[in-house]
């Protein structure tokens, strides 16, 4: 098994999901890779609104995509990350968009927030001289959509990721996506050095990282959608236009697999869902709600 690098550079980087754009690097199951990714905006200098890599910029700056060879759609794509460490400085933004949240949160229409951020070892210091606990973890990670032609990187989508912006996403998670398009094609990106659950201003603490994951596939996954495995606990994700839809989708799955780590009806799983699993809004960011329902280590044996 190989360990591969790959810096985030104008060769190695995209603001789009395409399944049509050649891959930057090919690697075979198993093998390990150290990426670097630039933050969310893509800035190539210490400061807000800098030059960027994309000056017309469409999406996220995402490092990719990565063809993992014999991987084809049906399959699940293993994305284990080893190690998460953020660069030395981020940026937090609120009040930029015009949006139905900003509008009820009363901050659409006049001046944004726009920090930034020193980023040392375990905490970041903002300029106003707040401080945060560091919690690092990729905002995006994803394959392009089957359908031909540029995507939005912006929305999380239930095949194939993306956006989903889970905090619990740390090192020593392991995320699993279906494949969508043959060799997977994985993108990596939108660090964040600190981030609630929700993403409630719009924006994380958004940073350059450098990633080591090792990918794998599988044929017989635990679940057919996505889903991860974090220190914390099993996961599950919802994603839709309405919150309801969102959780209920996250609390499906859960209750499909403890259906099959349990052995028991559909109903029996529910009711030994209810004391235990949590349901947190994983984001409200990005045009999509997320929701992803926890199962703690232990909590039900």
């Amino acid at each position: 098994m190989a360990r591969h690098h790959l810096p985030a550079t104008r060769e190695t980087t995209v603001d789009v999901f395409d399944r049509d754009t050649p891959p930057v690097l090919t690697i075979d199951p198993g093998d390990s890779l150290v990426a670097g990714s630039l933050d969310a905006a893509g800035y190539l200098e210490r400061r807000i609104d800098g030059p960027t890599m994309f000056p017309g910029r469409r999406g996220h700056c995402l490092t990719g995509p990565i063809e993992v060879r014999g991987a084809e759609p049906g399959m699940v794509l293993r994305v284990h990350f080893t190690a998460i460490t953020p660069g030395d400085w981020g940026w937090t933004t609120a009040g930029v968009k015009d949006n139905a949240l900003n509008r009820r949160l009363g901050v659409a229409g006049g001046p944004a927030s726009r920090l930034t951020w020193d980023i040392d070892g375990d905490t970041a210091t903002s300029n106003l001289g707040h401080t945060v606990a560091v919690a690092p973890f990729l905002g995006v990670v994803g394959v392009p959509p089957a359908e031909p032609g540029p995507h939005s990187t912006i929305p999380p989508r239930a095949v194939g990721g993306g956006n989903i912006d889970c905090r619990d996403l740390v090192a020593g998670s392991t995320l699993y996506l279906p494949v969508t398009v043959p060799g997977a094609r994985l993108h990596l990106g939108d660090g964040h050095a600190a981030q609630g659950h929700g993403e409630v201003g719009g924006t994380a603490i958004e940073c350059s990282m450098t990633t080591e994951v090792a990918l794998t596939l599988s044929a017989d996954p635990a679940l057919p959608g996505i889903h991860a495995e974090t220190p914390e606990g099993r996961v599950t994700f919802g994603f839709a236009a309405d919150l309801n839809e969102a959780a209920a989708d996250a609390l499906a799955a859960m209750t499909t697999w403890l259906q099959r780590l349990f052995d028991v009806d559909r109903p029996t799983a529910l009711a030994l869902a209810s004391p235990v699993v949590d349901l947190r809004i994983t984001q409200v960011a990005n045009e999509t709600w997320g929701v992803h329902a926890v199962l703690p280590h232990g909590s039900l044996r």
